[in-house]
């Protein structure tokens, strides 16, 4: 069973501060300007041996101009119904608030133990001034003063949140879970496809270009495929990224880019592939991940009998020699093919960890290069006479011969050609190695 711990409060008490705390990673963005966060956002922590989640929230509001404002309410009580535990994160620096009191009669619903964490008190007066958050009367709890940035007294409210949690928690509930990253520029469709996939409101959406500014986790199974999921902050040109806030989200989905298994690269039909686009491919290809191109808001295009064909090829004429990753055309707001964009993923991360028995890839390879043998060299042949996979957690092929150094690029292609045609690695880079035999 999961151990869930909720962290919640109204804007800028340092809730987010707090979570890169506990999870001892800078995975939640902070920064000094209220309602950074809005959706929930989890990580996994452990202390006195046990392990539990934590979820990071956006800030509590009510009665502000934010558009977000409803959509992060909905996202706290979603927080609320999915934990063990809920530390209710208050600031000693603006003392007990009128919408501390609000948000602490919102809780009071709930039977899930509460502990009041008065932050920033990192002054000996502070620390004094936490009784007056007493008032707020949640429970039979101690009102813990503690001091997110630097994690003093965070030791003696972790020891009472323990009590709470089962021991048999795994440490990461996550790992070996195949991760899909869904990855493209601001306003392309990533939050609602992840909402419409889930049937529920995971991220917020809106349509403000910017809206999501963390990476999004959510664990998903389908068909009985079980995988972690991960929506990500729109990535613009640099020259475009102003706000320092921006910056950190464009960080934020490059490293979720870097530790995912498969990319979901996702495009807006009326735009077709753009140079961010390829540049995000590219940079998939280099980091060695699957990769599949999702074309949404296919229900904009007019269309006839060859619109996909003639839009397919278009594309393909840009991906130039990238001519293997597939794509599929959907519509988020119609629900028309997501779930074949998922199905498609999966496969993604299936060829990315197909093994071909070694005497299957020998006499499908050295038939194929009999037929078009490497090219002489300064007079010299090139004998291929073996060829197996290496044990790389990506496709990675050796092929054994006299002279591996006078082999060439184009001949590579060739090779890789005919390892696609024989084996299904569509969505995934190949690389191949030469050795001396």
């Amino acid at each position: 069973m999961a151990n869930i711990v909720a962290i919640v409060g109204r804007p800028n008490v340092g809730k987010s501060t707090f979570f890169n705390r506990l999870v001892e990673e800078r995975k939640a963005i902070e920064d000094n300007m209220s309602g950074v966060t809005r959706d929930r956002h989890y990580g996994h922590a452990t202390w006195g041996g046990k392990f539990f989640s934590v979820i990071d929230t956006g800030g509590y509001v009510t009665g502000s101009d934010d558009v977000y404002e409803s959509e992060i309410r909905k996202q706290v009580k979603l927080a609320i119904e999915e934990a063990t535990v809920i530390l209710f994160v208050v600031d000693c620096h603006d003392g007990l608030t009128d919408l501390d009191k609000e948000f602490a009669n919102e809780l009071r619903g709930t039977k899930k133990p509460i502990y009041v964490v008065a932050n920033k008190a990192d002054t000996s007066d502070r620390i004094l001034g936490s009784a007056e958050f007493y008032g707020l009367g949640l429970g039979d709890n101690d009102v813990f003063p503690i001091a997110a940035v630097s994690g003093a007294g965070t030791g003696d409210l972790l020891d009472e949140v323990i009590k709470h949690l089962q021991d048999d928690a795994p440490e990461d509930p996550d790992e070996g879970i195949p991760k899909i990253a869904i990855l493209g520029r601001p306003n392309v469709g990533k939050s609602s496809f992840l909402n419409a996939l889930l049937g529920k409101e995971r991220s917020i959406v809106t349509n403000e270009a910017g809206t999501t500014r963390d990476a999004i986790h959510t664990r998903y199974k389908l068909y009985g495929n079980d995988f972690i999921i991960t929506d990500t902050a729109g990535i613009r040109k640099k020259a475009k990224v102003k706000e320092d806030i921006e910056f950190y989200s464009v960080m934020r989905s490059i490293r979720t880019l870097e530790n995912s298994d498969v990319l979901i690269i996702i495009i807006d039909a009326e735009r077709g592939l753009e140079a961010q686009d390829v540049n995000l491919i590219n940079l998939g290809i280099k980091n060695n991940k699957g990769i599949m191109i999702m074309v949404n808001k296919w229900d904009l295009i007019e269309k006839d009998h060859k619109t996909m064909d003639t839009f397919k090829k278009e594309m393909m004429d840009k991906l130039g020699e990238n001519r293997w990753i597939p794509m599929i055309f959907t519509s988020v707001v119609e629900k028309q093919r997501i779930f074949q964009a998922i199905e498609l993923a999966v496969k993604v991360y299936e060829n990315k960890t197909r093994r071909i028995p070694t005497s299957k890839l020998n006499d499908a390879m050295l038939a194929e290069i009999e037929r078009y043998p490497p090219p002489a060299w300064k007079g010299k042949y090139i004998r291929i006479k073996y060829v197996t996979q290496l044990p790389t957690k990506n496709p990675v092929f050796a092929f054994f011969c006299n002279l591996p150094q006078y082999l060439r690029d184009p001949y590579t292609r060739y090779l890789e050609n005919r390892l696609r045609e024989h084996f299904e690695f569509d969505g995934v880079p190949i690389k191949i190695t030469y050795k001396k035999k």
